[in-house]
């Protein structure tokens, strides 16, 4: 059988073939006259060359030149904040050609030269330049052909200005205790910026070698990838630093810092330098994050089996930083909050991020810097694996810290977003920069990180991790796809390595290959590539009928009923591999079946009284059961929660809450099911219970139906009771009951509840009367704060502490603490002051307005103000960056009004140009579609099932 629309790919595949050879002839003339491309783009502008028309209309480079090598010699001046610079760049060409193209952005590129391989000129003229703004390019034109198969020297003198914001190469400051303002200079090049800092084959397949130079007053240090060779005195004022030769590389991972900082330093057991940068002031706050670092690259080599490659890693500290952190090889930069640790005020909470944060960047020195993807479609190979890795790292590391309690909630942040019509597959089309920022999100990291952790249980531990080490071996220093990690996992290898003697399959037999997976036979790569090429999360639906378990799929979604014409659309043509598992009432063995059809059937014992699907939630999707199931586990909760493991209770607290907007369960059984929670010991399912009647509560308070909202706040109150009273003010017992106190004392106070309310208001007071000197809980520093900011006296003092503090870390929990005024004026000052860079930095500019916005009386402040100010926060903040998603998702998050909706329909009209490149505002749509759906659905029932339960 033929599909109906087989005839139309093969007419796009041939316009695709023919227009491909015809490309490759046109880029192999040896003509010494440019031609004019017939799609070349108007308004591109040249330099010396006004006859010669910009030879490329892609966004993507031509790869007929490849760069093998770039000698960089830069010179940043931290006092005129400009930089001068030259690059050579040695480059092989496959195909005869005129020219060459690579990128540039916002560079004063003065001279371009060419050479031989014998550095002899190639023109004794000025060579054209000719530079085409909309796609960061430049183009380079030779009067003599560059000859296929011969190398050249592409010799670049350029300028620019330090860069604003927080990409390229770009300017940096802080303030001393003293008051005194210091400047440095640092790049952030992920994904598409190394061409703001020096011109480049910007993408990540052009990996090349990579040697520095960089010149520096006496009084700064220069950093890069690579240790310095030696250090030259040019002048008395001017020092210039020669960087030993990279590893073959991507542009983005090449990284430089000039500034005044200090270190702290210790040797891995191989011999790797390891050291951590910060400012002067903060060296004190650096130690944690250093014996983090050697152990964490001590678990890497021997997991991986394969040393890390360079001779030192450094680790520094940036003041103004917009993301986390960044992986450099070698050189990793980090926000201060990700870094510095200070034991005086930095939370349990603050310790486990900061781990796992370092965690997360050093597993990238594998996954990503090691092996790349070949394009940005494919980020997940590095995201989503150095996701993952950090909760193994950490779980390995420091058993204390009980990591793998957070991995349920990544995986849950994953089918939130996915559960949306606007979200996408794991491996997404992204070609220009804005697309490309967009890449880095929830379904990168977070279901990227999910979908191998339900692989790794799949495959064992055992066949995962050889699986892995055998994908980095392979492609250690070049890139790869998608297919070429399946086929690692799978086992396997090209024909040499086969005969070799090594246990692979051959090359014809590699779409045959199959595990053995409960008798039954699979195609990793068919499994796979319904994970990671499709988007959604599937739903999988268990009826009992005599012995046997009758199982359906579907996709969930959450914003759409089943009753709307358009859900069968979004149904259409979804089905998932899906390796599922399950426990039962007679046996602790954990069952497994693969299901890859759209119904199927399992066999269960006639006197099995309940089954729980997705043991441990090791799967990514979803269940529902369907006749009596659900009662029977709400019973089995009851009586006997312990039957379960805390993962499986967890689960089904999440599923049944996420089943209620659907409306295949009723918000009564939901909260029926979280009944036993009272009798719960475990932190993880009683935080997930709770966090979904704060949820709830958060997005009622901001509506006008009171009623309902303080008939949810004392059911709160009265359920929580024993577990709100069985907590200490004090900083003690394990990470996870300490992030129990924090959670549930945060929430108390929050709700009014006067025993917290009268404690964290007197430990406010004595903290205000000894001027700041007092040490408090750290675990609580942010409630109690936030008790004490909704007075005009301690919202003032927060302030000026706020100015003063040396920890970012403290800055933060003040930050909160000042956001949750129920004083519109103090939120608006806040707001202001952020706009105009006074005392709050841009990189917690989008934090702070989502804190307002989460505030009831903020929420309708901070949305007005991002319409308001929407053009300005566009010039600082890159369009698809972190900050304008939280700007756009974060500010609307709780929205649950038809009027809400049409009112941002109509923002995001007004913004359309920029709006229509944003899969962000969709995003948004969707979310606040859904909160609509449930209020229409729920909030009646609420009311009714808190009537009754509430005496």
């Amino acid at each position: 059988m033929q599909c109906a629309c087989c005839d139309i790919y093969i007419y796009i595949y041939i316009y695709i073939y023919i227009y491909t050879v015809f490309t490759a002839m046109f880029w192999s003339s040896s003509a010494l006259q440019a031609s004019t491309s017939p799609d070349a783009p108007g308004g591109a502008s040249s330099s010396g060359a006004a006859d010669l028309a910009f030879p490329w209309s892609h966004v993507r480079l031509p790869n007929y030149i490849v760069p093998l090598h770039y000698h960089l010699w830069l010179h940043p001046n931290l006092t005129a904040l400009s930089v001068t610079g030259t690059v050579r760049i040695q480059i092989q060409v496959k195909n005869n050609t005129n020219w060459v193209v690579l990128h540039s952005k916002a560079l004063q590129i003065a001279t371009a030269t060419l050479r031989d391989h014998n550095m002899a000129h190639l023109s004794d003229q000025v060579l054209p330049v000719l530079h085409h703004p909309a796609h960061e390019q430049v183009a380079v034109f030779s009067p003599r052909v560059l000859s296929s198969g011969h190398t050249y020297f592409l010799q670049v003198e350029f300028g620019a200005e330090l860069a604003e914001g927080f990409y390229g190469f770009y300017k940096s400051s802080y303030k001393t205790g003293a008051g005194e303002t210091r400047v440095l200079a640092s790049t952030h090049f992920e994904p598409t910026s190394a061409r703001k800092a020096f011109p480049c084959f910007d993408e990540p397949s052009f990996k090349a070698n990579y040697t520095v130079s960089i010149r520096r007053s006496p009084e700064h240090i220069a950093l890069s990838n690579m240790p310095i060779e030696k250090t030259v005195r040019l002048k008395e004022d001017l020092m210039e630093d020669h960087f030993a030769t990279s590893v073959k590389m991507s542009t983005y991972l090449v990284a430089f810092v000039i500034c005044d900082f200090r270190a702290v330093s210790a040797t891995t057991s191989s011999g790797v330098q390891v050291s951590i940068y910060a400012a002067p002031e903060k060296l004190a706050q650096t130690h944690y994050a250093l014996e983090v670092a050697v152990k964490t690259l001590d678990f890497y080599e021997k997991y991986f089996n394969i040393n890390y490659p360079l001779p030192k890693q450094d680790l520094i500290a940036i003041p103004d930083f917009e993301s986390g952190a960044m992986e450099n090889w070698g050189l990793t930069t980090y926000r201060e909050t990700s870094l510095l640790y200070d034991p005086l005020t930095s939370s349990a909470h603050d310790k486990l991020w900061v781990t796992m944060v370092i965690a997360h960047e050093l597993a990238h020195q594998w996954f990503g810097n090691l092996v790349t993807m070949v394009w940005w479609n494919d980020i997940w190979l590095n995201e989503g694996f150095a996701r993952y890795m950090e909760y193994i790292a950490v779980e390995a590391t420091y058993p204390e810290l009980r990591v793998e309690e957070y991995l349920l909630n990544t995986c849950f942040a994953a089918v939130g977003r996915d559960s949306l019509n606007s979200s996408r597959p794991i491996s997404s089309a992204a070609e220009n920069p804005t697309q490309i920022r967009e890449m880095f999100d929830t379904v990168s990291y977070d279901k990227g990180a999910c979908v191998l952790h339900m692989l790794r249980h799949f495959l064992t531990d055992e066949v995962f991790q050889s699986g892995i080490v055998r994908y980095l071996r392979k492609f250690s220093y070049g890139n790869a796809h998608n297919q070429d990690l399946w086929d690692s996992l799978a086992n396997t290898c090209s024909e040499e390595d086969f005969t070799s003697g090594k246990f692979c399959y051959s090359d014809r037999q590699a779409s045959k290959n199959a595990y053995l997976f409960a008798g039954e036979h699979l195609n990793l790569t068919a499994m796979m590539n319904t994970w990671t090429l499709q988007k959604g999360v599937p739903l999988v639906t268990v009826a009992r009928e005599g012995s046997r378990l009758l199982l359906r799929q579907e996709r969930f979604l959450k914003a759409v009923l089943p009753s709307d014409p358009v859900w069968a659309t979004l149904q259409r043509g979804y089905l998932w591999h899906i390796p599922l598992t399950f426990k039962t009432s007679t046996s602790s063995t954990v069952h497994r079946h693969l299901m890859v059809t759209q119904t199927d059937s399992v066999r269960v014992a006639d006197e099995v009284t309940w089954v729980k699907m997705n043991t441990d939630m090791a799967g990514y999707y979803l269940v529902h059961y369907e006749g009596g199931g659900w009662d029977q586990l709400t019973r089995l909760l009851r009586d006997n929660h312990t039957a379960l493991s805390y993962q499986d209770r967890t689960h089904l607290i999440h599923n049944a809450f996420q089943l209620i907007v659907t409306g295949k369960l009723s918000i009564g059984r939901a909260l029926d099911l979280i009944g036993y929670l009272p009798s719960e010991t475990h932190t993880v399912p009683l935080l997930q219970g709770l966090g979904f009647l704060d949820a709830y509560y958060r997005m009622l308070e901001k509506r006008t139906d009171h009623d309902v909202t303080r008939k949810l706040r004392t059911y709160i109150l009265h359920f929580f009771r024993g577990v709100i009273d069985r907590q200490t003010w004090e900083d003690q017992g394990s990470t996870s009951e300490r992030h129990l106190r924090s959670e549930v004392l945060s929430l108390a106070c929050d709700l009014g509840h006067a025993p917290c309310l009268r404690q964290a208001s007197q430990r406010f007071a004595d903290w205000l009367h000894s001027k700041g000197t007092l040490s408090l809980p750290t675990d609580l520093t942010e409630t109690i704060y936030s008790v004490g900011a909704q007075d005009e006296q301690g919202w003032e003092f927060l302030l000026h502490t706020y100015t003063a503090s040396q920890s970012e870390t403290h800055k933060h929990k003040i930050l909160s603490a000042m956001g949750s005024s129920r004083d519109t004026n103090k939120l608006n000052r806040l707001l202001e002051m952020a706009l105009k860079g006074e005392a709050i930095r841009n990189q917690d500019f989008s934090t702070l307005v989502y804190l307002v916005a989460r505030n009831p009386h903020g929420q309708r402040l901070a949305w007005d103000f991002v319409k308001k100010n929407w053009g300005l926060l566009v010039e600082k903040f890159q369009l698809g960056s972190f900050c304008i998603r939280t700007f756009i998702v974060g500010t609307t998050g709780q929205f649950s009004s038809p009027e809400d909706l049409s009112d941002m329909r109509s923002f995001f009209k007004s913004i359309e140009q920029q709006a229509s490149q944003l899969r962000a505002t969709q995003v948004a749509l969707d979310n606040v579609q859904k909160n609509v759906l449930w209020m229409e659905t729920n909030l009646g029932p609420l009311r009714d099932w808190l009537n009754r339960n509430i005496h």
